[in-house]
């Protein structure tokens, strides 16, 4: 049985994580208290909540390495990419700046259907390939910039297998082409170290439910010299964050989201020591006990609390079903669940469909225990083994 038969091993910390008690209790305040509307700050209430807001763009820009102005609120993740990636192409296209992108195949759907839609509207974009460890080769960037290249975007961290990429390379390449680099690090966040200076980065999207935050809040952060980034708004109405994000700020989510950075940065190197030694012990044990298991992603260079792995003969959504309800897994990305086709990342670094078709996504998290790891490694290994014989 499950170490705690009431409650479920929760291995999906990809897809959101629980909101950390700390966070929580920061975010009290702003809801019956401190309520104001920090764009109404002539009275207390207004600028009371506008200090909430602040100290969580100074967190955030503390940790990152930026100045606060940098920082803007947004709604999550997804709406982040979009103004980083469309506002960029609509404001080059505006001043005949250019109309070429470069991303990646293995990119989030946040950027693919971005850049689908921006080729739609006569945009220019470079899917570049990756090998079979989901790298994208910083050299195949370079050699795909033209003159009229506006943006490289290219995520820190894969969310299905956990691939990071050679960041600080791209944003020399970035910079030495005086092209703009947006990178989509909300899977990075907490578990790799990124300085907006060194690395080169010019706009980053962020999101709170990541790392422990509540969901429906993130960021971009937007360089304001060295290069200037200028954007085309996607909302308008207001001028809310320096007129790149009109709306009323969510006050208590932002607050939760500037805690959630601080913990995150204080806490990496427990956090990373603690999945890392746990996400080791399950591949050695499931890799022992199992034929024809196969860990997708980079071998070293991948965020250490990502496991995926695919199961010769497993069909993964039977592989989830079987170990429900004790273990809660993903068949792939929270982001395209419902849908039937193989994730667009496993294609793109095989060419094998079993290994797209049975693959896992174990996501662990700060609170995962070694019990849970030993008692969901043998629920992996005994259900894999009844499939397979149903299998084969």
């Amino acid at each position: 049985m499950s170490p705690n038969p009431e409650t479920p091993i929760y291995l999906d910390h990809h897809a959101t994580t629980p909101v950390d008690e700390a966070v929580v209790e920061e975010m009290k305040p702003y809801f019956t208290e401190q309520f104001g509307n920090p764009a109404s700050d002539d009275h207390i209430f207004g600028s009371n909540a506008k200090k909430g807001v602040e100290k969580a763009r100074e967190r955030i820009a503390g940790v990152i390495n930026c100045r606060k102005e940098e920082i803007i609120f947004t709604s999550g993740a997804t709406e982040s990419d979009n103004l980083a990636v469309r506002g960029m192409a609509e404001y080059a296209e505006k001043h005949d700046k250019g109309s070429h992108i470069i991303t990646s195949v293995t990119e989030h759907e946040a950027i693919l259907e971005v850049c689908e839609s921006l080729e739609g509207d006569g945009f220019d974009v470079t899917y570049l390939p990756v090998d079979e460890h989901g790298c994208v080769d910083p050299q195949t960037i370079k050699e795909a910039i033209r003159e009229d290249t506006v943006l490289i975007s290219i995520m820190a961290a894969n969310n299905e297998i956990g691939t990071i990429a050679p960041i600080r390379e791209i944003g020399e390449i970035a910079k030495n082409n005086q092209v703009f680099f947006h990178t989509d690090a909300v899977q990075a966040m907490g578990y790799v170290p990124i300085d907006v200076q060194s690395t080169g980065i010019d706009l980053m999207s962020l999101s709170a439910h990541k790392i422990y935050g509540p969901k429906g809040v993130g960021a971009l952060y937007v360089r304001r010299r060295n290069p200037k980034v200028k954007l085309q708004p996607l909302i308008h109405g207001g001028g809310h964050e320096r007129g790149w994000r009109s709306g009323t700020l969510n006050v208590p989510s932002i607050v939760g989201f500037g805690k959630a950075v601080q913990l995150a940065d204080e806490q990496m190197q427990e956090r990373s020591q603690h999945v890392a030694e746990l996400t080791t012990a399950m591949w050695e044990r499931i890799n022992t006990k199992l034929e024809g298991v196969v860990l997708n992603g980079h071998p070293e260079k991948r965020i250490p609390n990502n496991l995926n792995i695919s199961f010769a003969g497993v069909e993964n959504k039977a592989l989830v079903q079987n170990l429900q309800p004790d273990i809660a897994v993903s068949a792939g990305s929270a982001c395209t669940t419902g849908k039937v086709e193989a994730s667009h990342v496993l294609q793109a670094i095989s060419d094998e469909e079993d290994i797209w078709h049975s693959a896992i996504r174990f996501g662990l998290g700060k609170d995962t225990t070694q019990e849970q790891i030993e008692y969901a490694a043998n629920q992996v290994i005994q259900s894999v083994n009844r499939l397979q014989k149903l299998t084969f």
